[in-house]
């Protein structure tokens, strides 16, 4: 595994010796220089991880060598001085150095600055090279889920993930098909997302003609899955027709395309997931028997809330993911970190997401300050009463719908048809039109 890189500029021989020992005992590559005009010239072609930077040097002086570095540095930069001078303490706080400590610098203060930037370095490593399929965290909670994993994986025995909304049950059941050993494909269905009548066609498969359009025959998500793992993903919005043909297949290990006669043999390692689950003895929508054949080893994917330690990995992770796409380099800016901690992230990870990639799009520069997107709980809110959120029950009519969207939307804009219309991507006069037809929404 690469290591950090440390650099000091500094004229105390016995002070740059012991530093940089302490800095190559905890893990660091280590470069030592006297004066400015050895320094430059190497810092101009490498961009360290930390530089101490004298500030009084025999041919000039710390700032001297902070004006001749490229503009574009990531790496964190210390300046140091035996002096109290007001006049160099005010400069530095201008400077692009990250502080200023008087010397001598105590051990302590100095490893735990090593300390901070190896970690800072590890966590954009593991980032970049997402060596755990995605599942990536170092909080107990992921370190659990990865140990389940890794439980669970060589086995053929079907595993039931359960956890919110984007907390990332689909890259745990990725993980899980790469450690399996199986030698055919990763096929994932979301059960709620196609039509009953389409997702039996989808599972299943279909003989030519069995159905208008039928033309050709077709291979189920099963046969496609063959050798390898297939992913049920909300398992629970599946009908409840279709659960007594799945049990069946999970139970023969066979299928039966649609319009055909004759059984097709499958091995398939099964993964389903919801976030639904009820408690220990089902998940909500599914059918007992079902839940028991699929809950064989049952593996909990914990919610952001839960491991907010993890945060400043998987914001690197996306912003390394981002600088792949663009060809750009940019970085994580520290600051940010207080109040993403502290947020709740009802969308989970994929919310943390969202706000990283909105704030690498508007970052006018290479560091990157993400922040909880304040639209993000509101939207998650709907249905508990709030003024600023649309409620939606089944049964309602599309008129009941619009209706709704509309009243709320011109009391949040104060009335203005103007900014309403607006914020619904409809004229004005469409929304007079439907006051005209519906006058308790004026």
């Amino acid at each position: 595994m690469p290591s950090p890189c440390f650099a000091i500029v500094d004229d105390d021989l016995q002070f740059a010796s012991m530093t940089v020992d302490l800095a190559r005992r905890r893990g660091f590559r280590a470069h030592s220089f006297e004066r400015v005009s050895e320094a430059t010239p190497w810092l101009a072609d490498h961009d360290p991880d930390l530089t101490l930077l004298d500030l009084n040097l025999p041919d000039g002086t710390g700032f001297d060598v902070i004006e001749r570095l490229p503009r574009q540095r990531h790496g964190q930069i210390v300046l140091v001085s035996g002096s109290s001078d007001i006049e160099h303490a005010r400069r530095a706080v201008s400077s692009p150095a990250s502080a200023f400590l008087p010397k001598p610098l105590p051990p302590q203060q100095l490893m735990g600055m090593l300390d901070d930037v190896s970690q800072a370095y590890r966590l954009r490593e593991a980032a970049r090279r997402d060596e755990n399929h995605g599942l990536l965290g170092e909080s107990e909670a992921m370190q659990r889920l990865r140990q389940e994993i890794a439980r669970a994986a060589p086995h053929d025995v079907s595993v039931l993930l359960y956890g919110e909304t984007g907390s990332g049950k689909e890259l745990a059941a990725r993980a899980l098909h790469a450690q399996s050993g199986r030698s055919g494909r990763f096929v994932a269905v979301n059960c709620g997302a196609l039509p009953a009548e389409l997702l039996a066609s989808e599972l299943f498969g279909h003989e030519r003609g069995s159905f208008t359009g039928a033309n050709l025959r077709h291979l189920g998500f099963f046969e496609q899955a063959q050798g390898g793992t297939l992913f049920l993903d909300e398992i629970g919005e599946m009908p409840l027709p279709l659960q007594v043909y799945l049990l069946r297949a999970l139970e023969t290990g066979v299928v039966q395309r649609i319009g055909g006669s004759g059984e097709v043999p499958v091995d398939v390692r099964i993964i389903a997931a919801t976030h639904r689950l009820a408690d220990d003895q089902g998940v909500a929508g599914l059918r007992p028997d079902l839940f028991f054949r699929l809950a064989r080893y049952p593996i909990e994917v914990p919610s952001l809330r839960v491991r907010s330690v993890d945060i400043a990995l998987l914001a690197n992770a996306f912003i390394a993911r981002l600088n792949q796409r663009s060809g750009q380099d940019k970085r994580l800016d520290d600051r940010a970190l207080a109040a993403l901690v502290a947020h709740n992230w009802p969308g989970n990870v994929r919310e943390l997401a969202a706000a990283v990639e909105m704030a690498y799009l508007r970052s006018p520069d290479d560091w990157v300050f993400p922040q909880p997107l304040s639209w993000g709980p509101a939207l998650l809110k709907a249905g508990n009463g709030s003024e600023d959120a649309v409620e939606f029950r089944v049964g309602m009519t599309f008129q009941e719908v619009e209706a709704q969207m509309l009243r709320k939307t011109l009391a949040f804009h104060d009335g203005d048809k103007t900014a309403a219309a607006r914020s619904l991507g409809v004229s004005v006069r469409t929304i007079h039109n439907h006051l005209a037809r519906n006058p308790g929404n004026d």
